[in-house]
């Protein structure tokens, strides 16, 4: 087969009229998350009480929610009303860049958050002089800018390499999927790609349990007020990166272990778990357990409350 220009996405075929229930709940959940995300993002953004580090940080998972499912959820909506299936190889690589920029940066945001705990916690008496907006400003680039670049070359060398075959047996765009669909040697983007995952996943994990750690020792040698409090802004940030990590791993086995018999829309919807789950959960969990931004909420919704 030549080099090809198209790819078809397999699983959208022979669906009928479950199209529609699948339109419909998609396209609802699609405005919930985005409803809740820039919920929140305006929250933060026009109470200047809550313009602090970690509330910043919170907005930032929240804008990057609605970065990443932009690149999902239109594309989908469209596939389940149309006929055709295909989508250019440009678009492709396009799609799976961002995606796979979405789960770089969620998990770049949490471990700056773990980092931003840890030193309100272990260092209260210098937290102002390590967390400042100016480093916090600095964190964040440095850390989104390094990860896009190695997406990019990643992306790069998938656009150089010859395929032969265009059936994509998922929803969207994955790198992995398009690697095994090309008749040249994978090696060097897998290495590449193996590379990437301890760089900007293993890496922020263990920065993050390190960090969480120290935390739980700090805290069993305080007192139960302030273990109540340090736990009370832990808690979310814990719950978020279980929630966000299971998602992945689910998405990764389902990739790369072909053996698993799985019913096919089980297995749509485990790949699917970090690109759903994670965008509606983290504003409902942050706007449930912490009072400054659900009190602001409350006043968008109902401002003559």
């Amino acid at each position: 087969m030549e080099n090809s220009t198209y790819f078809y996405f397999m699983l959208f075929e022979n669906i009928g009229y479950t199209r529609y229930v699948l339109f419909s709940l998609a396209f609802i959940l699609y405005c919930t998350i985005i409803f809740f995300n820039i919920l929140t993002i305006l929250a933060i953004f026009l109470e200047r009480t809550l313009h602090q580090p970690m509330y910043i940080l919170i907005s930032c998972l929240s804008v990057n929610s609605v970065f990443g499912t932009a690149a999902f959820f239109p594309r989908v909506l469209t596939d389940l009303l149309s006929d055709i299936h295909s989508i250019s190889r440009e678009l492709c690589i396009l799609q799976s860049f961002v995606i796979f920029t979405y789960v770089v940066n969620e998990y770049t945001i949490l471990m700056l958050m773990a980092f931003d705990r840890f030193a309100a916690i272990c260092k209260p008496l210098q937290y102002h002089t390590i967390i400042t907006p100016r480093s916090l400003t600095i964190l964040i680039v440095i850390n989104l800018t390094y990860t896009m670049i190695l997406l990019g070359i990643a992306g790069i060398l998938t656009t150089k390499m010859k395929m032969c075959g265009n059936k994509l047996f998922k929803v969207y765009c994955h790198n992995y999927e398009l690697a095994k669909l090309s008749c040249e040697n994978t090696i060097v983007i897998n290495v590449f790609g193996m590379f990437i995952t301890i760089v900007t996943t293993v890496i922020p994990l263990s920065l993050i349990l390190y960090s969480y750690v120290n935390i739980l020792i700090i805290c069993q040698r305080s007192s139960s007020q302030f273990k109540g409090k340090a736990y009370q802004t832990c808690i979310p940030h814990v719950v978020v990166l279980l929630n966000f990590s299971v998602a992945v791993i689910s998405d990764v086995t389902l990739s790369r272990v072909v053996t698993l018999n799985l019913p096919v829309g089980l297995s749509v919807f485990l790949s699917l778990e970090f690109l759903i789950i994670p965008p509606i959960l983290n504003p409902l969990v942050y706007a449930l357990n912490l009072p400054d931004i659900r009190k602001k909420i409350i006043c968008l919704i109902n401002p003559f409350k």
